[in-house]
């Protein structure tokens, strides 16, 4: 039996003979059932057309019974036999023309019950255009579930979630203003927003369906996997225009969008419209539709996987990043296609993005403990490696290059990412840099760089970077510096800087844009030939022993 209660009575008749499905009218008279929905649709239109049948029946039978007139008993003794008789006869026909009083009204009765079976039976639903009726049913069910099977996807659990035509907005407005008038006469206490919504309904439906053909999966609330089922109704979308011509402010159109009838553009506008306005544009109840929504797409999203790691990089002649000047690509390969290549096909995602703690120029090499690196894998159809897979996903991506080589190779979070960036122009950087000298220099010449401890330089933005970075000065510090002479025009010159110092600018001074410099300091021209990162003092991610 459906929870319904007398109050809904009216409710009932009113928004069958509007032509809503069963599980619409379940929907405005509050009912929160989920096993209400889940039954067939069908049973729940008998019952509910039973529902109304009774209570009508009851107030004829009311309004039918003959009262007693004063002394009657008197009248009938006097009379005497065959007085009674005719008394007899003639009150059994006054209750027969009472019970079909009036007669139009119980014509009436039955012919909106055997429309509402008719369009239970066999025409879509003037408010879920569909979705509630047969779009819910087994078979939508085994599509959905077929659809997330041929997409191999790995996951536990999955929430559900649905796409509707903004036009159903308009459709249950309309619908509500229609027995809006009954609730206030009968004093209910109904707001619109107390209605289920049509896609909650949808789920209660679907969800152990899904679950049970996709053998046993938990079908939730909240979930890492999502399953998206859209629908669509050429038809009606039309019903959403004058909503334009009366509440313009709510439609702007937007890049993004193929349509300024958005879902929530539309939910806006009905907040603002009074209900008179609405029902100038739009018939109450709403026209019944020729045909049913479409099945239009099942769209499965997995939430991102992040891996991390720390790379080294071998070669004078690799960038960090795809090198795309105009169009034309200038170098084969990069730091981060090697390591996401592998990466990419162990998760089997659809994409990435890369980050890392600072980067080093193409003819740059990065050594030591190597530098801290995140990749962000969007939509990844495997979401978990066990210890012994990411540490043959280390070694496979070792192997199909000399060119870099990756260690702490490891499945993070979100959230531990941040941690990369944490005060990342606090940490400190160290380098080794193979200098040239204009002027022929001794041992004795360079040695007091290694008692130079915190120095403070000013670094306007490098010329060579200008393009990509907004033109300011910054500050930055120098922490010590150390070196070893090789021959008289050429030194390595160790340093230990702020993370953000330009190394090279340092060294050849920029055309005096970084100030004070290397030239000003050994009062002679200089140049960089070749610079390695020796470590980047940042303490992420957690080291795995090897």
């Amino acid at each position: 039996m459906l929870p319904l209660k007398d109050k809904d009575k009216p409710l009932v008749q009113k928004l069958l003979a509007a032509g809503c499905c069963a599980r619409c009218v379940l929907r405005f008279c509050c009912v929160g059932l989920h096993a209400a929905y889940r039954q067939p649709c069908q049973d729940s239109l008998k019952e509910l057309q039973a529902f109304v049948s009774d209570a009508e029946n009851g107030k004829s039978e009311q309004a039918a019974a003959p009262e007693p007139a004063e002394g009657n008993s008197t009248s009938h003794d006097a009379a005497g036999p065959n007085s009674t008789e005719e008394n007899s006869t003639s009150q059994d026909a006054a209750g027969a023309e009472a019970s079909e009083d009036p007669p139009s009204k119980r014509m009436k009765l039955e012919q909106s019950v055997s429309e509402a079976q008719a369009d239970g039976a066999s025409r879509v639903c003037v408010c879920c255009l569909g979705i509630l009726q047969q779009l819910s049913e087994h078979t939508q069910a085994v599509k959905i579930a077929e659809a997330v099977k041929a997409e191999n996807y790995e996951f536990d659990s999955l929430v559900l979630s649905v796409s509707l035509p903004a036009q159903l907005c308009v459709r249950e407005h309309s619908c509500w203003l229609h027995v809006k008038k009954e609730v206030r006469e009968k004093c209910m206490t109904l707001d619109k927003d107390d209605v289920i919504q049509v896609k909650e309904a949808f789920k209660w439906i679907m969800q152990s369906l899904i679950a049970k053909e996709l053998r046993g999966v938990s079908v939730v609330t909240k979930s890492v996997f999502e399953v998206g089922v859209e629908f669509t109704h050429p038809e009606t979308d039309a019903d959403c225009h004058f909503l334009a011509t009366a509440c313009p402010d709510c439609f702007k159109p937007t890049k993004n969008k193929l349509s300024v009838f958005t879902r929530m553009a539309v939910v806006k506008a009905l907040e603002k419209i009074p209900a008179d306005k609405f029902l100038k544009h739009y018939p109450c109840p709403p026209p019944r539709p020729a045909g049913s929504c479409s099945f239009q797409d099942v769209q499965c999203l997995h939430v991102a996987v992040f891996v991390a790691g720390r790379y080294n990089k071998f070669c004078r002649s690799l960038p960090q990043t795809p090198w795309v000047i105009d169009g034309e690509r200038r170098m084969e390969s990069s730091v981060e296609e090697l390591i996401a290549a592998p990466i990419l096909s162990a998760f089997r995602a659809d994409g990435f993005n890369f980050s890392s703690s600072g980067r080093e120029d193409v003819d740059v090499r990065t050594l030591g403990n190597g530098r801290p690196f995140a990749m962000e894998l969007l939509n990844p159809h495997r979401s978990r490696l066990s210890r012994a897979e990411m540490k043959q996903l280390q070694e496979a991506i070792n192997k199909s290059s000399d060119k870099i080589r990756v260690r702490d190779l490891q499945i993070v979070t979100r959230e531990a990412t941040g941690r990369m960036k944490e005060g990342e122009e606090e940490k400190t950087k160290s380098y080794t840099a193979l200098v040239w000298t204009q002027k022929p220099v001794q041992k004795d010449d360079i040695a007091f760089l290694d008692e130079i401890k915190e120095l403070s330089i000013d670094q306007k933005t490098p010329l060579r970077v200008l393009h990509r970075r907004a033109l300011a000065v910054r500050q930055r510090l120098v922490h010590s510096m150390s070196t070893r002479l090789l021959d008289p025009h050429h030194f390595y010159l160790s340093l230990k800087t702020q993370a953000g110092t330009y190394i090279k600018e340092f060294v050849h001074g920029d055309f005096g844009r970084t100030k004070p410099n290397l030239c000003e300091l050994l009062k002679t021209d200089t140049d960089i030939l070749e610079l390695d990162v020796e470590s980047v003092d940042v303490d992420w991610p957690p080291a795995i022993p090897e």
